[in-house]
């Protein structure tokens, strides 16, 4: 089996590594222990989460057992990272309920049946801690002035709110969650965003200088869109996992977005579609790259919500936005409907007309005042000329463009005007 390091760099999981040679050769060996954890500052994960989790579920496909901590204690104190002022602190009741939401979504990703995974919860042993023994047996392991020089720590120093003491004591706590599972679990590797260093880098330490044993740690890089924004954020605001906050059609919606810049690199990220398939993907133009958008897309969201939601926005989206031949070359691992049609909303309004009407072809302003969609020929020869008119997805370049026999997909044509305005014809024969 390849060894999962090459798994997660080949896909661009990796950033930072320690210990490369020994961390590869605990990797390449038998059954290997890792852990991540998630802050249970929200009731919901978002698709900011996507990278750990994803580097999870890869680590238990390829035959390692993955930890995923959920910060029921250290949520209580507040990660200073990235922040540059205090986050607010939780009730012990906030935390417990996100806590439910949390082992719910994550459960999409990661099989936690037969101890295959574990889900652990750092209040388990945080909040039963004595501060003076603390203090003497795990305190005394830390210089304050090599903790102050962590990113994370000085960029709350120079901020105007500056660091609280709370605060200061989280890459401690963590230092002290990954002893802990070193002890109960024998877990060896700790993951994280690139602003986790620090924390891990402590965590290593602290197990050395306990244990007298070795710890491994990876980052990811923290992923932005093409266009330099940050990985999950919307006009709307974040793009969450839980269906109630954002709903498996808009999730769908998400990816289909995708810059063209982004769509192989997402796929290589947010997928489990093979590297070789992916791969291609850098080659596609025009059509075939948004149908590749599609794919990704389907497969995000499946991951996510399960085959059936999946299999529902998809259908929405083809109803709303006209379908795309999903050639069986391309992206082929993927599960997506390879038929030219979903089954459509029937709200759409629909009418049937004669397959012989279509065999010279009916120039589409004359279609679309036809059945309805314009009040004149006059107005659907503007709507056309100014790109607001589609066949089956497909903008129509020249208003007198004939549609023909040839634009007819399993029987049917869908037509649109603007982003909001549909028609089905359904064809007899």
């Amino acid at each position: 089996m390849e060894n999962v390091l090459d798994v997660l760099q080949s896909r661009g999981f990796i950033e930072q590594t320690t210990h490369d040679g020994e961390l590869r050769q605990y990797l390449g060996g038998e059954t290997a222990t890792c852990y991540i954890g998630f802050d249970p500052t929200a009731s919901s994960l978002h698709v900011g989460s996507l990278v750990p989790i994803m580097s999870l579920a890869h680590m238990q496909r390829n035959g390692h057992r993955p930890i995923a901590l959920v910060g029921g204690g250290t949520g209580l104190v507040g990660d200073p990272s990235g922040k540059t002022e205090m986050r607010k602190l939780l009730t012990e009741e906030d935390v417990a309920q996100n806590v439910l939401g949390l082992k719910k979504q994550l459960s999409r990703f990661i099989d936690f049946s037969d101890e295959k995974a574990v889900m652990v919860n750092n209040a388990d042993w945080l909040t039963k801690l004595e501060y003076i023994p603390f203090l003497r047996d795990i305190g005394r392991h830390f210089s304050v002035n090599r903790m102050i020089k962590a990113e994370s720590y000085k960029m709350r120093l120079d901020s105007e709110d500056g660091l609280s003491f709370i605060e200061f004591n989280y890459m401690v706590l963590q230092a002290y969650d990954f002893l802990e599972l070193r002890k109960r679990h024998n877990c060896c590797l700790q993951m994280g965003g690139s602003d986790q260093w620090g924390n891990i880098v402590a965590g290593i330490d602290l197990i050395r200088r306990v244990e007298g044993k070795n710890a491994f740690g990876i980052t990811f890089p923290l992923i932005t869109t093409a266009s330099g924004a940050k990985m999950g954020k919307t006009a709307a605001g974040a793009v969450w996992l839980d269906p109630e906050r954002t709903s498996p059609y808009d999730y769908f919606q998400f990816w289909v977005n995708t810059d063209d810049r982004d769509v192989a690199r997402f796929l290589a990220l947010f997928t489990f579609l093979p590297m070789a398939e992916v791969e291609r993907v850098d080659a596609l133009e025009g059509a075939q790259l948004n149908v590749a958008k599609s794919i990704l897309a389907f497969e995000a969201t499946r991951l996510a919500h399960g085959e059936d939601e999946a299999l529902k926005a998809y259908g929405a989206a083809v109803s709303m936005f006209g379908a795309r031949q999903v050639s069986r070359d391309l992206l082929p691992s993927s599960t997506i409907p390879r038929e030219s049609n979903m089954p459509a909303d029937e709200n759409v309004p629909q009418t049937e007309m004669d397959m012989g009407l279509f065999e010279e072809g009916i120039p589409c302003f004359k279609l679309f005042h036809q059945v309805g969609l314009t009040e004149s020929s006059g107005a659907a020869r503007r709507l056309i000329q100014q790109g607001g008119g589609y066949v089956n997805g497909r903008r129509l370049e020249k208003f007198d463009e004939p549609i023909t026999a040839s634009d007819i997909h399993d029987m049917e044509i869908l037509l649109r005007a603007g982003k909001k305005h549909f028609f089905k014809i359904r064809i007899k024969k």
